[in-house]
């Protein structure tokens, strides 16, 4: 090898070593940056026909690992999710309070029973009857203040939806800018590795939010789609969050896919090409903490308030609705009349059969009065099926309508004949021997105190009208009752009445008949509740009395915040494993980089050294030459 060989290869040594230890220099003093990756310098060796070999530093490659920086995405959206579910459902078991304290619905349910068993005892005492009136009033109250909570929760997450989408877009447009800024560089270079990792940083804090799928191409732009598959973001293009809050919600404030009908906030995306998306409806996220708000608020919760609704609905019809066994027509074909009369909008007709298949089916008919209600939803394999017919349509009308509603089960409606009245319905099999009535009822909602039976609209919608489960266009009277039931100020007026039952002849003192019957239908009787409340099915709907149906939907919703929570806890776990095996190939290990630091000192001292040596052999050929 020449002296100038030698020399220019001693000098590209010196010179990678001097961009060698630039990039050590960058590590160092970045190790406690968030988001820096480690950087590596790319060397090669350059051969030359004049000069031999020579280092060249072509740029800088960072130590990352691709597939689990990936999963690492993945998990922080499941935390995002999980983090969210479980905090609000801890704030929901607060409003529901620890059982068997005071200011709890079992708690309320329990003083009320045994103010009612109380009562039984000493039926003519006014302090007893005072009792159970407030009592009742307490119940009514811890309802209330339940669907207060539960609304106060619901506006909460709709709030954080609209926080949620402002952060989001932020990181959006940070990873635009930055696949904009990257247009032209090379990947290796130094200045490209810093923006890429901001943009890590960027897209990393967005997976929090949403779920997210990352795809680099050959220009070294990003391009972030949601896992079904909705660009978020494309080149130098980002798709925007968009949210319109309805302001606190209350239970009527529910989803709906028309946006005319929707009562809470209106969330869309609107995408590079300027089309909008509805998230909710088009189920755009299906994991971060905007995905566990929707759910939260638009089914979570919804079913919390479905499960007090019910509570509630079930308490004011078992002590008000007054049931009814149809009278039995001996046939052939055999079936049942049911008197119709006096049935307000919400109560209902029960007929039980066996169908051709020895299978035991339930019908029940619903007096609807509003025509936009119709037809009623049913879910397949529902038991019972409702059907939706406004009794005050003639008995030749019903009949009509039920027959074309039923084809198939062989059943058989008609007006029922003289001598029974223009308000009696007939209900028989068809006389082919496929179909049995074995049942039929009418439940009517009693408005009067002292009706002479023992049946009493205790609570009330609002404190005057009756909850008589009335359904219209709008929606069930259901809906929202527990935040609306209320003691019926009539009796409020005179607590007597929680004993006397009827007035002509009075009812005797000490007559227990209406407390015993009231203490009865909230612990023994058996009611089916609907399967929105979720338990139960649409096929085998949740049976059990009241207090069985409480305990049953509290015990469900503290089962279902203690697996949120092992959940979460699940879930940081994994997060922060990941995060470590990241950490391990990415961040800066200081020992590493003062070993290389080393390393690099030494070859300086060595290249140096050697053109040292070639000054000096220089000189002694010039002095030599002279």
């Amino acid at each position: 090898m020449g002296l100038s060989s030698a020399l220019a290869s001693a000098m590209s040594g010196l010179r990678a070593n001097q961009a060698a230890l630039s990039i050590v220099s960058s590590n160092v003093a970045n190790s406690q940056t968030p988001g820096y990756v480690a950087q590596t310098p790319n060397q090669i060796e350059v051969t030359t026909g004049d000069f031999g070999s020579m280092a060249k530093t072509t740029g800088v490659s960072r130590d990352i690992d691709s597939y689990v920086q990936n999963q690492l995405r993945t998990e922080t959206g499941g935390s995002g999710y999980a983090d969210q579910m479980a905090n609000i459902l801890k704030q929901l078991q607060s409003v529901y309070g620890t059982p068997g304290n005071s200011g709890t619905l079992e708690n309320a349910l329990n003083n009320f029973t045994s103010s009612l068993q109380a009562l039984s005892t000493n039926a003519g005492s006014s302090s007893a009857q005072t009792v159970a009136l407030g009592a009742a009033q307490s119940l009514a109250t811890q309802l209330n203040v339940t669907t207060k909570g539960i609304q106060s929760l619901r506006s909460n997450v709709e709030q954080d939806l609209g926080t949620s989408s402002q952060a989001a877009n932020a990181a959006l447009n940070q990873i635009a800018d930055i696949n904009t800024k990257l247009q032209g560089l090379a990947s290796t270079d130094p200045s490209a590795a810093t923006l890429m990792d901001q943009r890590d940083q960027a897209i990393n804090s967005l997976s929090k939010y949403v779920d997210v799928r990352v795809t680099t191409d050959g220009s070294n732009q990003a391009n972030i789609y949601t896992t079904t598959g909705i660009q978020l973001v494309g080149a130098g293009l980002a798709s925007q969050f968009s949210f319109t809050s309805a302001g606190a919600l209350g239970a009527t404030s529910l989803y709906n896919i028309d946006p005319s009908k929707s009562g809470v906030g209106a969330l869309t995306i609107k995408l590079p090409n300027g089309s909008s998306i509805d998230v909710a409806g088009n189920n755009v996220v299906s994991s971060g903490q905007m995905a566990a708000d929707l759910k939260l608020r638009d089914q979570t919760l919804v079913q919390a308030q479905n499960q007090v609704d019910q509570l509630a609905a079930t308490m004011s019809s078992a002590m008000s609705d007054k049931t009814t066994a149809g009278t039995p027509v001996s046939g052939p074909p055999a079936g049942f009349d049911i008197d119709l009369a006096g049935a307000q909008p919400g109560n209902t007709v029960n007929i039980t059969y066996i169908d051709s298949t020895n299978t035991q089916r339930q019908v029940t008919l619903v007096n609807v009065t509003d025509p936009t209600a119709l037809p009623l939803q049913n879910a397949t394999n529902a038991n019972p099926m409702q059907i939706g017919i406004n009794f005050s349509g003639g008995m030749g009308a019903i009949a009509s309508a039920l027959n074309t509603a039923l084809p198939g089960s062989h059943l058989s409606f008609s007006a029922a004949p003289s001598p029974a009245t223009a308000t009696t319905l007939r209900v028989t099999d068809d006389n082919s021997g496929l179909a049995k009535v074995t049942a039929a009822s009418s439940s009517k909602t009693v408005s009067s105190l002292t009706s002479g039976g023992p049946q009493l609209p205790l609570f009330t919608d609002g404190g005057q009208a009756l909850y008589t489960g009335a359904i219209t266009g709008s929606g069930s009277q259901m809906t929202g009752l527990a935040g609306r039931i209320a003691v019926n100020t009539q009796l409020t007026a005179d607590p007597t009445r929680l004993s006397i039952y009827n007035t002509s002849p009075v009812t005797p003192t000490g007559d227990t008949t209406r407390s015993d019957y009231l203490y009865s239908q909230l612990t023994t009787a058996v009611y089916s509740y609907s399967p929105q409340t979720g338990l139960g099915s649409a096929s085998q709907p949740f049976t059990g009395s009241v207090s069985n149906y409480l305990q049953q939907f509290l015990g469900v919703q503290a089962n279902a915040s203690t697996q949120a929570t092992a959940l979460q806890q699940g879930q940081s776990v994994v997060v922060s494993t990941l995060q470590a095996k990241f950490n391990s190939t990415s961040s800066v290990n200081l020992d590493s980089e003062m070993s290389n630091l080393i390393q690099l000192q030494n070859a300086y001292a060595a290249n140096a050294h050697v053109m040292s040596v070639v000054q000096s052999m220089m000189n002694t050929l010039i002095q030599a030459q002279g």
